[in-house]
């Protein structure tokens, strides 16, 4: 199966074929456990965000559209939204706030069975994004931060920062528009 392109793996996996589960399961159970281990700081939670995608993949009727963009855009977000919800469960339990750790690009793991070059496109990205963070203020770091990486909603934000909620979703989608600008200005480069 390794010929087969993602999409073609996805309606497999729609069929069924525990194959293409498996081949999709090979080919990013290490970007999503990256990704739920950056986002949760959690070597167990991370392993648990991993199984919850692939048993998503396989047991709902979410569709990858490749029109709308990679196939490693669509399960990372997969995977956002299940560490979003570990998050948020685990803060309303414990009723906690936790601090700030903007740093925290630098601790995405490297898999060492990971390919050379997987390690450089991975790095690669990671310096695009960190050239597009620079572009940020504090306030709007801060508010990607608890938005994307400590599942606060968009009415939690707002009462997080005193402010309407009309104003903090425009104060996100301008700091989103500002990334995807420099974001494509990295990649241009």
């Amino acid at each position: 199966m390794l010929h087969h392109s993602d999409d073609e793996l996805m309606r497999l996996v729609k069929s069924k074929h525990r194959a293409a589960l498996s081949e999709l399961y090979d080919r990013y159970a290490s970007l999503v456990y990256s990704f739920a281990r950056k986002a949760l700081g959690d070597d167990p939670a991370a392993r648990d965000v991993v199984q919850s995608v692939f048993l998503r993949l396989w047991t709902t009727e979410s569709q990858y559209d490749p029109a709308r963009g990679h196939f490693s855009s669509w399960i990372v977000t997969i995977a956002r939204n299940i560490a979003v919800d570990r998050l948020r469960q685990l803060r309303r339990e414990a009723e906690r706030k936790t601090t700030l750790a903007p740093e925290r690009w630098e601790r995405i793991p490297d898999e060492a069975a990971e390919s050379p070059e997987a390690r450089a496109i991975r790095g690669s990205e990671r310096e695009r994004i960190r050239g597009a963070y620079r572009h940020l203020s504090e306030q709007q770091i801060a508010l990607l931060e608890h938005f994307y990486w400590r599942g606060y909603t968009l009415s939690e934000l707002a009462a997080l920062y005193n402010q309407p909620l009309g104003t903090v979703k425009h104060r996100l989608h301008q700091t989103l528009k500002v990334l995807r600008r420099h974001l494509a200005a990295e990649g241009e480069g």
